[in-house]
């Protein structure tokens, strides 16, 4: 028998399904309700700030009553309001009007607020309103995803101090590489990280309600004397937005599409950091505290799979697939506009949706994961042939013969050397005292650069 009911059972979104509780935070923005209560705002705010100017006549000002009667709309705009949005919108096939009529049947009664009801929405298309309505949801949004943002740098900085001293094996292209530490690796991908977070915030977030070609056209048909070019730009400016002097029908999403690639490059990041500690699991560098009661595996009982890593991953990538459908298509409208960008935009929450759900996934595997240093020292110990790269370094600042060569010849694919094999290579080397002995002294424990520094700067 079918389902019939819609619940977290049979939501075709997993974020709506099996992810909705850790994505309650997002809810309440980035859902139909949420847009309908940030219109709801806009359009209340423009009613008064046309009633608070005396240029505009036959409107206000308003009374403090009425101003708090308009303000309660917004501010208590509930689940209740939301459906009888949708009884309207049902009836005018037209989700923007449909806020306009809910609007004005909640005046009606109110006698300064019902006089001046032909205001709601006054010379508006239905672009000024939702352009500024996701603007704020956008930006309420990415409040909360930098928060997680921050609480995952903050960890990965603690891992990076903590293991700032640990020497470990690097690997490039997979092979043994000169040496690191555990701390400086982490390092590399906070300072990544933040920089992507910062930049992330400092996207600036454009608006516009200049009416439908984004010409004034109507404001100035009704009230020529008004500077309405400036009176929308207080408007806009007003809502924490920057005003777009130059539009079409629709605001041209060119700062929604700024913020999407930024939120890909912070993905991206990230996609990478799962991966690397997806590897170093793998190979025994990070331990994984088992949670009781938890299955690795249906049939290898001593599993401890990364599935932390593994979830943010996927995830990420599906939110990064849809952030750059979005910020390739919505900057692109047929002439004054096209409809394709109004379907396109409601997948912003599912973008963020799968961003957030990555970043609680790779938040929680991070807490779990226990560095092994037994397990870190024993392979740079089995690997002396990484200190080929000092020696023959050393050897050109002293201009000897063909170093990178000797060093080659003496390595190379030979599948490790020994200590006793390198030093007496070093010995039989025509160096000063002082930086024979300096060669003899090193380890690979000791080959580490300014790895620790690195990381303990962080």
């Amino acid at each position: 028998m079918q389902p019939t009911a819609v619940s977290p059972l049979t939501a075709l979104s997993p974020l709506d399904g099996r992810y909705a509780r850790q994505l309650q935070p997002l809810r309440r923005d980035l859902s139909e309700y949420g847009l309908m209560r940030y219109r709801v705002f806009v359009e209340i705010r423009w009613l008064l700030r046309l009633a608070a100017d005396p240029s505009i006549e036959g409107i206000g000002p308003f009374g403090d009553a009425a101003q708090s009667a308009l303000l309660a709309l917004s501010e208590r705009f509930g689940e209740a309001d939301a459906l009888r949005v949708k009884a309207i919108e049902a009836e005018t096939n037209h989700d923007v009007k449909a806020i306009e009529y809910w609007l004005k049947e909640r005046v009606a009664g109110n006698g300064e607020l019902e006089r001046a009801a032909e205001f709601i929405h006054f010379a508006c298309t239905s672009e000024d309103i939702n352009n500024l309505a996701y603007a704020l949801m956008v930006r309420s949004a990415r409040d909360e995803l930098a928060n997680t943002l921050t609480a995952l740098e903050t960890r990965l900085a603690d891992l990076a101090h903590a293991h700032a001293d640990l020497p470990m094996l690097a690997r490039t292209h997979g092979q043994p590489a000169t040496p690191t530490t555990l701390g400086k690796e982490l390092a590399n991908f906070v300072h990544r990280l933040r920089r992507a977070r910062e930049r992330l915030a400092a996207v600036a977030l454009l608006g516009k309600i200049n009416g439908a070609t984004g010409n004034y056209n109507a404001h100035l048909a009704a009230y020529p004397n008004v500077d309405w070019e400036g009176f929308a730009r207080g408007f806009v400016e007003s809502l924490g937005l920057e005003f777009n002097p130059y539009t079409i029908q629709i605001e041209p999403h060119d700062g929604l599409a700024e913020l999407f690639d930024a939120t890909a490059r912070v993905n991206t990041i990230l996609i990478d950091l799962n991966r690397d500690m997806w590897g170093y699991i793998a190979i025994g560098y990070f331990k994984q505290r088992a949670v009781e009661g938890e299955v690795g595996s249906s049939t290898m009982p001593h599993k401890v799979n990364p599935i932390d890593f593994e979830n943010s991953e996927g995830n990420l990538g599906v939110a990064n697939a849809i952030l750059r459908h979005l910020s390739e298509k919505l900057p692109v409208s047929r002439w004054q506009r096209d409809l394709t960008d109004s379907t396109v935009l409601r997948n912003v929450g599912v973008a963020f949706g799968h961003s957030l759900l990555a970043y609680l996934s790779l938040r929680k595997g991070l807490a779990k994961v226990e560095a092994d240093p037994i397990r870190i020292t024993e392979d740079l110990g089995a690997t002396w042939d990484v200190l080929a790269e000092a020696v023959q370094t050393v050897m050109r600042r002293h201009a000897l013969a063909n170093p990178y060569e000797q060093l080659k010849a003496l390595t190379r694919g030979k599948g490790g050397i020994t200590p006793d094999a390198l030093h007496a290579f070093i010995r039989g080397l025509d160096l000063p005292a002082a930086d024979r002995a300096r060669l003899l002294a090193l380890t690979p424990a000791t080959y580490i650069g300014k790895a620790a520094e690195l990381a303990r700067r962080i």
